[in-house]
């Protein structure tokens, strides 16, 4: 599985969205702080809505310490990017979970602390609200209204 954790990894750092999705499982649940908790068809639109809005950006992936075992897997992953909402550098630091079925990712969990990254993102917002529950709670609201709107115009272009 180490092989699947590695390819992963490299279409996120290649931003192929699609091969990113083709290694999650139908029945796939991922969760982090920034999406909440995502499943199936929603968890693979949010890479190809990710990888879509990076291309032709300074977005750079870099990935080390990938273990797995029969079912289970972990990775850290780095993202060096420029907010497009703010203009500002973010250098996002994540420990991911991986569970395996079929041989394909079934449970994703990344973990990263996202006070750090509304610093960096945000500015003096950050700073003050960035620890705060209500920020988080309406951060992954604004972005699942993003995946709904993207899924949303796929299907239309469909």
């Amino acid at each position: 599985m180490e092989n699947l954790i590695k390819t992963f990894y490299t279409a996120l750092k290649n931003c192929d969205g699609a091969t990113m999705a083709s290694c999650y499982h139908n029945d796939v649940i991922f969760e982090d702080p920034a999406f909440g908790v995502l499943k199936g068809e929603r968890a693979k639109a949010m890479w190809l809505m990710l990888c879509n809005s990076q291309n032709g950006s300074d977005f750079n992936v870099e990935f080390s310490n990938i273990k797995s075992a029969k079912d289970s897997g972990s990775a850290h992953w780095e993202a060096h990017y420029t907010f497009s909402q703010t203009g500002r550098k973010v250098h996002n630091k994540i420990d991911a979970k991986f569970e395996f079925k079929d041989g394909l990712i079934i449970k994703h969990t990344d973990e990263f602390d996202l006070h750090k990254w509304a610093k960096q993102a945000l500015g003096i917002k950050g700073i003050f609200f960035g620890g705060m529950q209500f920020f988080k709670n309406k951060l992954q609201s604004q972005t699942n209204h993003l995946l709904d709107k993207f899924i949303q115009s796929k299907k239309l272009s469909n």
